[in-house]
């Protein structure tokens, strides 16, 4: 009986001969999900995916033109983003350099960041031989517009999902792995996200100007959790419904904030974005081979720039470039010598005030926040930071914990209790997960009516 269950799994909820249908309808969806809030900017898109698709042909049929068409699609799709993202950014420093031009009117489409990058990751891939160019219009849209990921990521390489684009099947583990993934996400953004959104809020914006020390802190803190359970949960639930979907993305969050360095923190947070920048930027450029230095910079540059048009952000990835730099040349040679709970002080300290530059992109509210956060401020102590800590102890704690690897405890404690039974192991861990994606979807749901603050950050981007 369960040989012929698992035969019924593997054959899935759908047949492989069906995959033209599901791209189909999939893009479908995904054009009429973007279009729902971007209905201009769908045809901004559309443009781009055709453009990419010609230079994909290109650079996988012709011999002697690869490299010039390769060439050409890069600049298409830096010029792209460049215009839509940069341009109003470019204009308006210009001016304040004294340069008089006139500044355009130019509305920031959604996820704009995230498809350009794919774009550029499929003819990487491409060019590289990695993956075989898309011969079909349709699946190469499928690939960029792909709406579980399309407005927030993860980045998604071609070479990730190019055999799946051709041929996948869904089975009821998939569905249910999916549908849990996606609960887990939805409980991170709307349980622990958005209500951590109100305390950052409430420090950062609505009380900046009166400031204390222990505020600043609060409302850091709060910030630093708050982005982390944003992203993370959109990630989650992109991964979940693209497993229900029959895609399988990779992890994009690895409990960064368990960090014992700021390189070490790097390779656990927004890894598709890391990872994007390390094989296409920092290894063509030489890597650890040389002008070290000058690459990390580079790439660290380069990812204050794709979070956003303002010199924040710029000034965001090259602090961090810079303690990475430093770190290779001092803290890492010296790592395993050092207090496991130093270097995790260390680490958080840093990201801490990493955030604190992300988040203002005011220079006049960042001198104000940093003041403050430096003991700077008419006051170092108030009621309203007190409160703040005692009225939503348990979100705190919550947060905190939720922040590590629990996964690997649980599921090493629930094998010890229950010792070698594979059967009572597999019917435990399907009952914890029935209990837990109840309790979050009940909680979202009750959350979610009347709720006001439901945006994801990195929607931004």
């Amino acid at each position: 009986m369960a040989a012929a269950l698992a035969d019924r799994n593997s054959v899935g909820v759908f047949g492989k001969g069906q995959n033209k249908a599901k791209n189909f309808v999939l893009v479908c969806f995904s054009l009429i999900f973007y279009a729902w809030g971007e209905p201009l900017y769908v045809f901004l898109m559309l443009v781009s995916v055709f453009f990419n698709f010609r230079f994909g042909l290109i650079i996988g049929k012709s011999r002697n033109h690869r490299r010039a068409a390769l060439v050409g699609g890069l600049i298409f799709n830096i010029l792209v983003i460049c215009t839509f993202k940069y341009l109003v950014f470019f204009a308006q420093t210009l001016n304040d350099c004294g340069i008089n031009v006139p500044v355009p009117r130019i509305a920031l489409p959604i996820g704009i960041s995230f498809y350009t990058f794919q774009s550029i990751s499929y003819l990487m891939d491409v060019y590289r031989r990695v993956s075989p160019a898309q011969r079909r219009f349709s699946d190469l849209l499928l690939y960029i517009s792909m709406f579980p990921q399309l407005i927030a990521g993860p980045i998604v390489r071609y070479q990730t999902v190019a055999e799946e684009i051709h041929d996948r099947h869904v089975t009821s583990r998939d569905i249910a792995d999916g549908t849990y993934r996606f609960l887990i996400g939805l409980g991170k953004k709307v349980i622990i996200a958005n209500q951590l959104s109100e305390i950052s809020g409430q420090f950062l914006v609505d009380g900046l100007d009166s400031l204390s020390t222990a505020g600043a802190w609060v409302g850091i803190i709060a910030f630093t959790l708050q982005i982390y359970f944003d992203f993370s949960g959109y990630s989650d639930m992109a991964i979940g419904m693209g497993r229900c979907l029959g895609f399988h993305f990779n992890e994009n969050f690895r409990h960064p904030y368990c960090c014992t360095s700021i390189t070490d923190f790097w390779r656990r947070w927004h890894i598709s974005l890391g990872s994007f920048f390390r094989d296409y930027v920092y290894i063509p450029m030489g890597g650890n081979r040389r002008h070290q230095a000058l690459n990390i910079l580079v790439v660290w540059f380069l990812t204050g720039m794709w979070h956003g048009a303002s010199w924040n952000f710029i000034l965001w990835g090259l602090y961090f470039g810079v303690i990475v730099m430093l770190e290779k040349y001092t803290l890492l040679r010296v790592h395993d010598r050092i207090p496991r709970v130093v270097l995790h002080v260390y680490s958080l300290l840093l990201v801490i005030i990493g955030w604190g530059i992300f988040y203002f992109d005011n220079f006049d509210s960042m001198l104000i926040f940093f003041n403050a956060f430096i003991g700077q401020s008419a006051a170092l102590t108030d009621f309203v930071s007190q409160a703040a800590i005692t009225d939503n102890f348990w979100l705190w704690v919550m947060a905190i914990i939720f922040c590590m690897p629990l996964r690997g405890t649980a599921s090493a404690l629930l094998a010890s209790m229950l010792g070698r039974s594979s059967v009572l192991h597999g019917g435990a861990v399907l009952c914890v997960r029935v209990c837990i994606s109840l309790v979050m979807l009940m909680l979202s749901v009750a959350l979610l009516v009347g709720a006001t603050n439901n945006a994801f950050i990195y929607t931004r981007f």
